[in-house]
């Protein structure tokens, strides 16, 4: 528990470091939009709770959570998401700051990490951690200066014009003598009061009403990123308190890369290529060859889990739909084979019965299929049916999973 209590601690005091850096950008109007797509949480992905288990890319610029749904209990399956270096650094309303900044830099300005905590399907408890850095965008719609030139000197011009003519109009209200002409100056003021009032709101409907269409144009832009995590898997008892450590797959660092490549107007082919390193629980007998006792055995062994499969999308900036392979592939290939590499055999007159040696079993195939809909610009809900497959591609389980992922803005 020392690792995985330093490591939360160390997250919470970063995340709690970076909120009070977060506050001077509300909701006054940058002109751009800040991400194509809302991606699951890196933490999410490792733990392979997401609807799909090969994502789409995308770069975000604010706090975000996700919640998992893998079953009908409100289980609190949490993860949060920042970018410590663009929060402390760039999160400001005038882009200049990063707009200028070197290719390196934009690229640290990716930098997110989240924790995220789960409950699997053997109520075992989840904790981990995990970062990420994206290596290309094809579109960084931080960079379209292009696309908004022009919105901010168009409102601080009207503005300017707005408040000539109220100055005008109330100083002749003032000074005319012709009572019957009060009536129209009076509606007059008021109806350029109500564009001033306005003036914010439809300076932002501009802005949104062009982030839509870039959006809409650039949701399939090509894009690489990498990433790396550990997740602890613990036994818990009744009350959800944290026991033994697991030692399987789900216990574990993991490196992966994963990338996107757009296909028109309305495809998206995505790829994920993983290596996870854990140790590996081996439970076993061994028989005493000359009275036939045999006795109960465990030994650990490091182990790697090779991930790798292809995601391909149709739809658009609101709605996709997707089907995915995944394959995963132990680096040893038998129990057997990685109790040789980890068990000396106690004596000559002991030996390993066989037949018995044991691990976490892992089939190697999954098929999914499933989708997203973007709901707003800062909640997407995903969903997925996952179908899994033995070395044999005879069915073992069938697992519907959802997520929503909402952006703190």
């Amino acid at each position: 528990m020392k690792p995985l209590a330093k490591t939360i601690c160390s997250a919470a005091f970063l995340a709690a470091s970076v909120i009070s850096y977060a506050q001077e950008e509300q909701s006054a109007g940058r002109v751009t939009p800040k991400e194509l797509t809302i991606p699951p949480s890196p933490v999410f992905d490792l733990m392979g709770v997401t609807s799909s288990q090969i994502n789409r890319t995308s770069d975000i610029k604010d706090f975000k959570v996700d919640w998992s749904f893998k079953s009908w209990r409100l289980n609190p399956n949490l993860a949060i998401q920042s970018q410590p270096v663009w929060e402390l650094l760039y999160n400001r309303k005038d882009l200049s700051k990063y707009q200028s900044a070197s290719r390196f830099m934009r690229r640290m300005a990716s930098t997110d990490i989240s924790i995220g905590s789960v409950q699997d399907e053997n109520n075992d408890r989840r904790i981990g951690f995990a970062a990420k850095v994206n290596l290309f965008k094809q579109r960084d719609p931080l960079m379209a200066t292009e696309l908004y030139g022009g919105i901010s000197e168009k409102y601080k011009a009207e503005k300017e014009d707005l408040e000539t003519q109220l100055k005008q109009l109330q100083l002749q209200l003032d000074t005319t003598t012709d009572v019957l002409s009060k009536p129209n100056t009076r509606s007059q003021i008021k109806s350029t009061e109500e564009q001033l009032m306005t003036l914010n709101s439809r300076r932002n409907d501009e802005i949104n009403t062009r982030a839509k269409v870039f959006v809409s144009e650039n949701w399939n832009a090509s894009s690489l990123d990498i990433a790396f995590g550990k997740v602890y898997t613990y036994k818990t008892d009744s009350a959800g308190s944290l026991k033994s450590l697991r030692l399987n797959r789900n216990t574990g660092w993991g490196g992966w890369m994963n990338g996107s490549l757009g296909l028109g107007k309305k495809w998206l082919l995505s790829g994920l290529f993983r290596t996870s390193w854990y140790e590996e629980e081996l439970n076993f007998l061994i028989r005493n060859t000359d009275t036939g006792e045999e006795i109960e055995q465990t030994a650990v062994a490091d182990n790697t889990l090779w991930t790798m499969g292809m995601n391909l999308r149709y739809g658009g900036s609101i709605y996709t739909f997707f089907v995915e392979f995944l394959y995963e592939k132990k680096g040893l290939k038998t129990p057997l084979e990685a109790l040789n590499e980890t068990f000396k055999v106690p004596g000559n007159e002991f030996e390993v019965v066989g037949s018995t040696v044991k691990w976490d079993v892992v089939h190697p195939n999954t098929l999914s299929f499933g989708g997203d809909w973007r709901i707003s610009k800062s909640v997407i809900i995903n969903y997925g049916m996952r179908c899994i497959f033995d070395d044999r591609w005879k069915f073992r389980t069938f697992i519907p999973v959802a997520t929503v992922s909402c952006m703190m803005r």
